[in-house]
């Protein structure tokens, strides 16, 4: 019988290797050691747990309404949950307490503690996340703190050797080694961005936001996830972690703006097939296909036409959709970027300059009370790329858009059935703030109907 391997994320126990013993000297010659490495990697790898509020049971069910304790003022009475250790985190800046980590790993936490390698215990300040990438920024105030160089992460080649630091459930640190079995691996379904490298060095849960280290100790990536077969848990030497690249550029953006900007070109593309590769004349592993284009978009004013194969955006080729959404997703608003294509089979440098994605983040109590604690913003349609939407980034607990059962990543499709595309569109529509509001949302594959009086 066939197992399904299943991905799932790291939050478990990362076990212990067992102690060879080993002559120091062989013929006279000292025997081949990671020892002084992994010295200097351990101070750099701390272990993270949360902590989160949460209500306290009531006898009365009617006090389990949140619409009956919203009207009668009833507050809502919390306690702070006991710490768990859920992952590990990497100090990447010692001057400035930086560490990272995975954004599964803090996710919902309203307290985070760090401890330390050498048994310091510290509350961290989230900087802020990216969910995208399962990449989390904290900040630690700390002395003597040591932190990992980053390498380039481009520069890795299959085959290379590895070594996996952990520190999971205050354990001290866990070390593996092995090699890198593959490079850019997508399509995964972990995260919305993925080009992972591949490890068989024994990753194992509780070792979420680790370091995956070269030898010689510097930062190559950051341990994410495992292929594990049934759900079960146990390390079968396929381990994921994030490259280090790619998780400084989110680093960089959440230093700055404390969320990550990303742009866009304004594009559909689609993966070659055969069919198409032979009648546009290229190798099939070269490029993909433009489908469709914006009008208006930084790829329209660069010239980019529909039909177009974009083989490469500076000078880094582009063999798949991943590809190029890790790429464009990664740059920074305002980059002038050179875009390589075929055009009948001719090849043409374009050059279009990444805009920013109509992200803007508003108080819903600017258009309505009854929106008061909803943070709003507009989003795009990847599939469409035309079609944008009102979205909800945030809705703060307790507050007049809670209570009226909105919630994170709401799309609010109509308004008194009156569609609404963008931030002007619901100004217009809600321009009497005391009739009540019919909202017609999107809740990932639910529609509903949800009145605000």
């Amino acid at each position: 019988m066939i197992k399904i391997l299943q991905l799932i994320p790291l939050l478990l126990l990362f076990s212990p290797l067992a102690n060879a013993a080993l002559p120091d000297l062989v013929e006279g010659k000292a025997m081949p050691s990671l020892a002084q490495m992994v010295e200097r990697v351990k101070p750099g790898v701390v272990n993270i747990a949360t902590s989160s509020k949460r209500g306290i049971a009531q006898s009365n069910p009617l006090l389990d309404d949140p619409f009956f304790r919203h009207f009668f003022g009833v507050p809502e009475q919390q306690q702070e949950s006991r710490p768990q250790s859920l992952g590990t985190g990497v100090i990447v800046d010692a001057k400035k307490g930086l560490v990272i980590t995975n954004h599964h790993v803090i996710r919902g936490a309203d307290k985070i503690h760090v401890t330390l390698n050498d048994g310091r215990e510290v509350i961290a300040e989230l900087i802020g996340s990216d969910a995208d990438v399962d990449v989390a920024l904290l900040k630690i105030k700390a002395g003597n703190l040591s932190a990992l160089k980053m390498s380039d992460s481009d520069r890795l080649k299959v085959g290379d050797f590895v070594v996996a630091v952990g520190n999971p459930y205050g354990l001290n640190q866990t070390v593996t080694s092995g090699i890198v079995s593959a490079l850019g691996r997508s399509g995964l379904g972990i995260e919305d961005y993925e080009n992972f490298i591949q490890t068989d060095a024994s990753i194992n849960p509780g070792n979420s936001g680790g370091a995956l280290v070269d030898l010689n100790g510097h930062l190559i990536g950051m341990n994410t996830a495992i292929l594990a077969p049934g759900g079960s848990g146990g390390n079968v030497g396929i381990g994921f972690a994030i490259p280090i690249n790619m998780v400084r550029q989110v680093v960089e953006q959440l230093l700055e703006f404390g969320e990550v900007r990303r742009g866009r070109l304004g594009i559909s593309i689609q993966n070659l097939s055969n069919e198409l590769a032979q009648a546009f004349g290229i190798p099939l592993n070269q490029g993909v296909v433009i489908a469709d284009v914006v009008d208006g978009s930084p790829a329209d004013k660069a010239g980019v036409e529909v039909g177009d194969v974009l083989t490469e955006v500076n000078n880094r080729k582009v063999r798949s959709a991943a590809d190029l959404r890790n790429i464009i997703g990664m740059m920074r608003v305002g980059v002038e970027v050179s875009l390589k294509v075929i055009r009948d089979r001719n090849e043409k440098i374009l050059t279009a300059t990444i805009k920013e994605s109509q992200q803007q983040k508003v108080d819903g109590q600017r258009y309505s009370k009854r929106l008061a604690g909803a943070i709003l913003g507009v989003v795009e349609d990847d599939s469409h790329a035309k079609r944008t939407y009102v979205y909800i980034h945030e809705v703060k607990h307790g507050s007049a858009a809670w209570y009226g059962r909105l919630r994170k990543d709401d799309l609010i499709l109509s308004v008194n059935k009156r569609r609404v595309s963008n931030l002007d569109d619901l100004e217009k529509v809600i321009s009497n703030k005391d009739t009540p509001l019919l909202l017609n949302i999107q809740r990932g594959r639910e529609a509903l109907f949800i009145l605000l009086k």
